[in-house]
């Protein structure tokens, strides 16, 4: 699987949501290397998990839509 890479500028969005989060929760400041590390970790490790579970639910959409275009057709059948 190709890893999840993220620009700079998503990278400053997640660190700037993770040093709130540890600084209130476990009274811990995350410095930039810190934060960078990571942010890899979670990705590479954790990231997986939230990507499959993305896929399952875009196939759960993409699967009732072809449900609806498949019934949807059914309505336009003529009886002979």
């Amino acid at each position: 699987m190709k890893p999840i890479n993220f620009s700079r500028e998503e990278t400053a969005a997640i660190a700037a949501k993770l040093r709130p989060y540890f600084r209130d929760e476990l009274d811990v400041e995350l410095r930039d290397l810190q934060a960078q590390m990571l942010i890899d970790f979670l990705s590479s490790e954790i990231g997986p998990f939230f990507y499959n579970r993305a896929l399952y639910d875009a196939q759960a959409v993409l699967k009732k839509k072809a449900d609806d275009i498949s019934e949807a057709i059914a309505g336009l059948e003529r009886s002979e």
